[in-house]
């Protein structure tokens, strides 16, 4: 882990690209100028978080890269939720020309440094395919002796986010990619990849087209249930647990909350401080709440995105006192053991905490 004089910042990039990918998705290109190269480069499988002022509200989202490094642009998917904000307004009124805040790419759910014969594989579904394409792409480009297997879930053959680039990917890589689709609402020529992928249909592929022992490095993405139902299977199947990595999407909003003077934000059962970008501000609170929701309520500027335990956006180092996280998806186990939280996730378990966004 490499720690940071500061906390990442947004930067003003340009839409270069809305590309619709299926009804309710889209790819979104960001031009990435000279001077901010070094800033936005990425390893395959990172995620950045998109700010968007949208009707008055500031409305922050993670993001998967789902194109090749060295481009000189970030691309993500988007795709539209029922109750998504920001993933609406993606959908239907960001266009070419606009401009959005996008922080640097961050995230552990990455490629191995070394891919020289190695085989990799991924269960994925919906949207979770983002980052994974990112890490096909560049695996198959960069080294001759790397093979990779896809196990993708969809509901029909329409839903498919990035259908063509991924054909054209097996087309390239004819003997060293593996591509399956598997479609819930549809039904296929091969009875096996129609259904969900729930625990029988995995352990059928698992039997039939791949030995979960013959691959080298396992990436999982998708919602809960998918990520837990697929390590259960793994594991089951003799899989090393360090050889399988996760990330897990959230698609929920929740409701801004308030800006009020530190005066009128002193009264709660616990005492917090915190600092961010050099200045101390403090907070009462009560233990319910978490320690960003109540950091929330006397700066503006704090860094946050998805607010579920899974981007590290709102990543800070616990100095002083004991907190409790209900959720860790992002935070790997080097940065708990050094005292980095996750603020939307932790509460004060003693009567004060201090903490800081700068280190």
């Amino acid at each position: 882990m490499t720690a940071t004089a500061s906390p990442p910042v947004f930067h003003r990039l340009e839409v270069t690209d809305v590309e619709r990918l299926t009804d309710d998705s889209v790819a979104v290109t960001f031009d990435v100028p000279p001077e901010l190269e070094d800033v936005f480069t990425f390893v395959p499988g990172q995620h950045v978080t998109v700010r968007a002022d949208i009707d008055g509200q500031d409305v922050r989202r993670s993001y998967s890269i789902s194109c090749p490094p060295g481009m000189g642009k970030v691309r993500v998917g988007i795709k539209r939720v029922t109750t998504g904000i920001f993933s609406t307004y993606a959908t239907t009124r960001l266009a070419r020309g606009d401009v959005l805040e996008v922080m640097p790419p961050v995230g552990e759910f990455t490629l191995p440094s070394d891919l020289a014969d190695k085989h990799l594989a991924a269960i994925v579904a919906g949207s979770g395919i983002t980052p994974v394409l990112s890490m096909v792409d560049t695996a198959l480009s960069s080294d001759p002796t790397c093979r990779f297997t896809l196990i993708y879930g969809n509901r029909t053959s329409m839903s498919v986010m990035f259908l063509e680039e991924l054909e054209a990917l097996k087309d390239r890589f004819r003997d060293r990619f593996h591509l399956m689709h598997v479609l819930s609402r549809e039904l296929q020529p091969v009875d096996l990849f129609t259904g969900r992928i729930d625990r029988e249909k995995m352990e059928t592929i698992f039997s039939a087209l791949v030995d979960p022992r013959d691959v080298d490095e396992w990436f999982l993405c998708g919602p809960y249930g998918l990520i837990e139902t697929a390590k259960a299977a793994l594991a089951a199947r003799g899989v090393a647990e360090a050889t399988i990595h996760d990330e897990l999407f959230f698609a929920g909003d929740t409701p801004p909350i308030p800006i009020v003077s530190e005066d009128e934000a002193q009264e709660g059962a616990v005492h917090v401080g915190f600092t961010l970008d050099g200045r101390r501000s403090t907070v009462g609170m009560e233990p319910d709440k978490t320690i960003l929701e109540a950091a929330m309520r006397v700066r503006r500027g704090l860094p946050f995105s998805c607010k579920g335990g899974m981007c590290a956006t709102c990543k800070a180092h616990l100095v002083d006192g004991e907190v409790e996280m209900d959720k860790n998806y992002a935070l790997v186990a080097e940065e708990v053991d050094a005292g980095y939280i996750l603020t939307c996730q932790s509460h004060p378990k003693s009567d004060t905490v201090e903490i800081d966004f700068d280190v």
